[in-house]
């Protein structure tokens, strides 16, 4: 059992949820910059994307646990 108030585990997961954040919009300025190219690699595209995809995957993890979180007493 942990010891975290219901307000700690919220900033917590708040915390990942901007890393991740800063992580996605990292990934799509890798994009930009692969797309600026005179050849784009492709393979690279599909594999950033697919990190995207994942982060918004975690995001998505993130905002049921912050629900199940919030509907905590304390």
């Amino acid at each position: 059992m942990t010891t975290l108030t219901k307000q700690d585990k919220l900033q917590l997961i708040n915390s990942h949820k901007r890393s991740i954040e800063y992580s996605k919009y990292g990934l799509e300025l890798d994009i930009i910059q692969e797309n600026a190219k005179t050849t784009t690699n492709q393979e690279e595209i599909n594999r950033l994307t697919d990190l995207i995809e994942d982060a918004d995957n975690q995001l998505t993890a993130l905002n049921a646990e912050m629900e199940i979180v919030n509907a905590l007493t304390e």
